[in-house]
């Protein structure tokens, strides 16, 4: 908000002219402040939503972190039988994929008379046993025996053996494993660049190869109701729900599951669906890695076979997480870059900050409550980690230049009406530039130009405005010379006090200076422009004052208001009758008195004023004071008699004046006066008061 000083080119009441505001460039101010916020807010956000080299950075991680704090919730339908390091050596097989699959055979037998609702093997069974055969055809009639067995295949590309894009073909498990089983799928992934799986895959990525279907589709098709897991919905999109951090699903060493014992007693895998698998850290011989992490983990990874269980669990509860669609995220991208690129410019940088502190949490706790409460995500980190970001940049960018500039402005403003020093202080002191007032005791100076009616009828406009510059250019720099405040040009005329808004404790010496730099500059001016001269005329007044910024919210002037104004605006008005150059009341004489040539001019009753007041002329150009003490002092011995009614002995004595000084004004005044009171009958007691029928 700025400081204004009213400058009207207007003689009259204190108006503003309105000024019409360009349409064009009011929409070009608003583009560049909301506009540019806005766009850049909306590309940003639609960048990090759309780019796959970036999505690493706020996609992922927006669904990584809910999980981050939500109550762990262990299932309690599912266990792993882990083959891991501690059953190689307790079994006494070799680090390669040639188990005796006998030993699978006697699990499958245990889970058979326990009532397993499923088994599901994550393990390759491609190739026979060509050591052990019998093993291989124990775990065929075991498989047979048991009727619910799920067997995996590899989904394999043309050129890899990890299925991807443009698989060419199933890998499975041998005829006689796959003829008694009661179903088999593929157990292929697609983890994202970080190694997490994310979403479900239950369809191969060729679909041409649609009649296949994920392993775990398999096993939840297997122990859900009839008519549940629907052909066609295979390929709908899911996202994994894990449901807690590494071994939240129950597992044993599958050396302990083969019997009964403490870490598996009877009844153990009762009514379970197991999953039968590899550990991390142990691999056949030749077997890829089949290891990932979760968003519970950064350098920790968990067997395939964990997330395979997790899978199967979304599928069987029906709690796998959900996306917004690809449009849905894409407007609200767009409306999160247009609500926060327009709004916080509409802020101071301190308020926009803290509105960016506030708006991160309030989207991240909707976010966390949607993945909580409707388990679905959304990419809610490129709103609080990249819009939210670049629209306050914007805003404090955009502010803080137009602050700036705005003060720059001001700087440039204030300095055509108030000192540097003054400028400064007021640019240091925000609170000199807020609405409001308060009373002061202030040095006020009024002044115009002597019959500047009659100039500019003789000037055309150009040549007017051109003496008006020139001549403000001489008198401001008084102004600006004693630290005083210009609060109103108008017209002709300049309205500028002191005290205000910096105390001054020598206001009145520097106001009284200022009239004397006044009429000095103004015959040094009148040199330079010929034969055009022109008079200042100065009224001088000290009194308290309403002083402060008057106005709305949005535009106020820094101003005086008060008696005392008006007082000193009649002091410079009274100069044209008396004829004088500074005219001042009693309270605007400074300390030093005795630096000044004064001399009394009467006491005067100003239209609108109901007392009287006495007023002093400031003798300027005129001499020193011993060139000029005898005409003063007859002057005084003059105005003395008039007061006391003698205006025979006051005629005489302005007449006096007039043969010391010719062109002396007050005399002037005073004989007029002299001949008109002598056909009054005055009051006892009259003194001497002129009352003026003219402001």
């Amino acid at each position: 908000m700025a400081l204004h000083i009213r400058t009207t080119r207007r003689r009259g009441t204190a108006g503003r002219k309105k000024h019409s505001v360009n349409p064009a460039r009011k929409i070009k101010s608003l583009l560049a402040r909301y506009g540019t916020g806005a766009a850049l807010a909306v590309v940003v956000g639609i960048l990090m939503l759309e780019s796959e080299s970036l999505r690493p950075k706020l996609v992922d991680p927006s669904y990584n972190l809910p999980f981050l704090g939500r109550p762990v919730k262990a299932p309690t339908e599912v266990v792993m039988v882990l083959i891991d390091e501690k059953s190689h050596n307790e079994l006494r097989q070799p680090f390669n994929n040639s188990w005796d699959r006998a030993i699978y055979g006697q699990l499958v037998d245990r889970m058979t008379a326990e009532g397993a609702r499923a088994v599901v093997f994550d393990m390759d069974f491609t190739d026979p046993n060509s050591t052990k055969p019998q093993g291989d055809e124990r775990f065929a009639q075991a498989i047979k025996a048991n009727g619910r067995v799920i067997l995996s295949a590899d989904y394999l590309s043309a050129d890899s053996t990890v299925g991807v894009e443009g698989a060419s073909h199933i890998s499975r498990a041998m005829d006689m494993f796959i003829d008694p089983v009661a179903g088999w799928g593929f157990d292929n992934f697609k983890p994202d660049q970080d190694f997490i799986v994310r979403r479900h895959m239950h369809v191969p990525p060729n679909p041409n190869d649609d009649n296949f279907s994920s392993m775990t589709w398999e096993a939840a098709n297997l122990v859900s109701p009839p008519g549940t897991m629907k052909p066609e919905d295979r390929g709908m999109e899911r996202w994994f729900n894990y449901y807690g951090p590494p071994g939240t699903i129950p597992g044993v060493s599958i050396y302990l599951a083969l019997e009964t014992n403490d870490y598996c007693p009877p009844g153990f895998f009762s009514n379970k669906v197991v999953f039968v698998g590899g550990a991390v850290k142990t691999h056949f011989s030749g077997e890829r890695k089949d290891e990932y992490r979760t968003p519970y983990t950064k350098n920790q990874f968990i067997p395939g076979m964990e997330v395979q269980a997790t899978q199967f669990l979304n599928l069987l509860h029906h709690d796998w997480l959900t996306r917004f669609s690809p449009r849905s995220e894409f407007l609200v991208v767009v409306f999160a870059g247009l609500l926060f690129g327009i709004g916080f410019p509409r802020f101071r940088p301190l308020t926009a900050t803290g509105l960016a502190l506030v708006s991160p949490a309030l989207v991240t706790g909707l976010a966390y409550y949607l993945f909580w409460q409707k388990r679905i995500w959304f990419p809610w980190l490129v709103t609080v980690g990249a819009q939210i970001p670049i629209a306050l940049l914007w805003s404090i960018l955009y502010n803080s230049l137009s602050a700036y500039v705005q003060n720059r402005l001001l700087e440039q403003s204030l300095g055509l009406y108030l000192s540097p020093k003054q400028v400064q202080r007021i640019l240091k002191e925000p609170g000199l530039r807020q609405p409001g007032g308060s009373k002061q005791v202030v040095s006020i100076l009024f002044s115009d130009i002597a019959g500047f009616s009659r100039i500019s009828e003789q000037l055309d406009p150009q040549e007017l405005v051109q003496l008006l510059n020139a001549y403000y250019e001489t008198t401001i720099r008084c102004i600006h010379k004693t630290d005083g405040t210009i609060v109103d040009i108008i017209g002709d005329a300049i309205f500028a006090i002191w005290n205000a808004p910096e105390l001054q404790p020598d206001h009145q010496e520097k106001m009284m200076n200022a009239a004397l730099m006044f009429q000095k500059n103004v015959t040094q001016f009148n040199g330079k422009t010929g034969s055009l001269a022109l008079q200042t005329r100065v009224g001088l007044h000290t009194g308290e004052v309403v002083v402060g910024n008057v106005g709305s919210t949005e535009h106020f002037d820094y101003t005086a208001i008060g008696e005392n104004v008006n007082l000193a605006s009649r002091l410079e008005g009274l100069n044209k009758q008396l004829g004088t150059d500074v005219l001042l009341t009693r309270t605007a004489i400074p300390p030093t008195k005795d630096d000044w040539l004064l001399r009394p001019a009467g006491f005067f009753q100003f239209k609108g004023f109901e007392n009287f007041v006495e007023v002093i002329e400031l003798v300027v150009n005129a001499g020193t004071a011993e060139e000029t003490q005898a005409w003063r002092e007859a002057f005084a011995a003059a105005l003395g008699e008039f007061g006391r009614k003698n205006f025979d002995a006051a005629e005489a004595g302005f007449k006096r004046v007039l043969e010391l000084r010719p062109d002396d004004g007050p005399s002037k005044f005073y004989l007029k006066q002299v001949a008109e009171l002598r056909t009054h009958d005055l009051p006892e007691d009259w003194n001497g008061g002129v009352s003026l029928k003219e402001k």
